[in-house]
Order: structure tokens, then C-alpha cells, then sequence
């Protein structure tokens, strides 16, 4: 065997021990949660922000799912040219168990439990159960699992029929705005209902400006709201996982003569 399309969870770590074939190569892909903002308690900003600094990413990266991947502290990966996301405190339970305090549910008290949808993937589904485990552990929150098949998941997001959304978001471009045009009040793709006309009015000026420092920077304040208002919550950075046998070399295309 000369090449794979993927590896599974189960196989990686024997390979990396046994293989010389196993790549780990970075993408432009964010697994994140959309929080829907239209319904409680994802109204409230520091419930959602005490959901975003209660997870362990890298607990998720280094335990859970080997294979290279890195955990988000932004949602635009950090290793787009031309782009550096703004430095942010992803990880911190005493500030989350504060938020939740100062939502009125301290420990959990008062909040009923709460969904997060995912579809059919082995991926998703040790990653919901993780993170299900650490907001009942630490905040006291009651989080339940809700699998469905992959269309009837889209057809719910469409129709904003969830709660807490686990999914990704991959790059159509090599652009930040790829990944951050998603939460304009326009985007077809933001699904959250929330929307922030500050965020919109740096999207338009980073839109309009020519020098790439200065475009970046507006940027790097958009992704900023985004990231503190937390109507979506950045988990990891995916790597594509793959064996790549070593003779297998690069090579000019053929050109073929019809």
C-alpha cells in the first residue's frame, strides 16, 4: 500500500510507534460549537462565555485524538499567511465558575439541561462526551448528547432547531475571511442569530483597506468580538491523519495528447 485517504483514531498512535508512512499534516479546518443566542439561556453572554473558558483543549489534542491536531484558542488557525489571530485566554475555570455565578446559576444551580447535536463520527462523538464531562465536572451544568444522521443534523441547523451545535468550519480560501466573513449579519453560513454591528462595520473596513498590516489588524478586532461575545466556541485545529508510504515522491503532471 502506497498511500491512504485517513487513518482511524484507533490505528494512529501504533503507526507513529511502527510507521515511517504516517503524516500529520495541518489544515485550514476549526471544530468549534455554534451556540444558538436566540433561546436561554444562550442569551446571556456569560453563560456562553463561561461554556468557552470551562474546556480543556488540550486535555482533547493530547489525550483524545492523537494525530498532530492543536487545540483553538482563536477560530482562524494560527498558521495563516499573512494573518495573526488575537492573543485570547481560551482556558480558565475559575473565571468560568464566576460568569456562571454572576449569570445567577452558580454551580449550575437553576440551569436546565442543555443539548449539543452532532452527527454520525466517531471524531465528534469522543469530543461531545469529553466536553460533556468537564461542564458537568466543573460548572455542574447537565449536558445531553443528541446523535443524529449527518442530513437530519443540517436540516436542524438550518432551521436553528438546537441548542449547542458541535461541527467544523474548513477554508474555502487562504484568506482570514473565510473563516470570519461566517458571523456577518449577512452570512448564510452563521446560523448562531447573533449578529454585532461593530463586527460588521470592521468587516467592511478591513473590506475596503488595501495595506495587508492594516487589513489584518481590523481583522484581528473582528475575530476579538467574535471570540468574547461567544455565540461560537473554537475546540481544535484538525490535521489531516494519513499513511504515505516513503518511496512515494512528488512529481511533474502528465500531459496527456488526445
Amino acid at each position: 500500500m502506497h498511500a491512504t485517504w485517513a487513518l482511524p483514531l484507533s490505528k494512529v498512535l501504533r503507526a507513529a510507534r511502527k510507521l515511517p508512512a504516517l503524516r500529520t499534516d495541518p489544515t485550514l479546518q476549526t471544530y468549534l460549537f455554534r451556540l444558538n443566542v436566540r433561546s436561554p439561556p444562550f442569551d446571556d453572554v456569560r453563560v456562553r462565555r463561561a461554556l468557552a473558558l470551562s474546556i480543556d483543549r488540550r486535555l482533547i489534542t493530547d489525550k483524545i485524538l492523537p494525530g498532530g491536531r492543536q487545540p483553538a484558542s482563536s477560530f482562524v488557525p494560527p498558521f495563516l499567511k499573512g494573518y495573526t489571530p488575537p492573543t485570547h485566554n481560551a482556558y480558565d475555570l475559575a473565571a468560568a465558575r464566576q460568569l456562571l455565578a454572576d449569570s445567577g446559576h452558580p454551580g449550575g444551580q437553576g440551569l436546565p439541561p442543555v443539548e449539543i447535536l452532532y452527527n454520525n463520527s466517531e471524531i465528534l462523538r469522543l469530543v461531545a462526551e469529553a466536553i460533556q464531562q468537564m461542564w458537568h465536572r466543573d460548572l455542574g451544568i447537565d449536558a445531553r448528547l443528541v446523535n443524529q444522521e449527518f442530513k437530519v443534523v443540517m436540516a436542524s441547523r438550518r432551521a436553528g432547531d438546537f441548542q449547542i451545535l458541535l461541527g467544523d468550519w474548513t477554508a474555502d480560501y487562504l484568506d482570514a475571511t473565510t473563516f470570519l466573513d461566517l458571523w456577518r449579519h449577512d452570512s448564510g453560513n452563521n446560523y448562531t442569530g447573533w449578529s454585532d454591528p461593530a463586527y460588521d462595520a470592521l468587516a467592511a473596513r478591513a473590506e475596503a483597506t488595501v495595506d495587508p498590516a492594516v487589513r489584518a489588524a481590523l481583522l484581528a478586532q473582528e475575530e476579538s468580538i467574535v471570540l468574547e461575545a461567544a455565540p461560537i466556541i473554537p475546540i481544535y485545529f484538525n490535521t489531516h491523519v494519513f499513511l504515505l508510504h516513503p518511496s512515494v515522491k512528488a512529481g511533474s503532471p502528465r500531459r496527456w495528447i488526445t
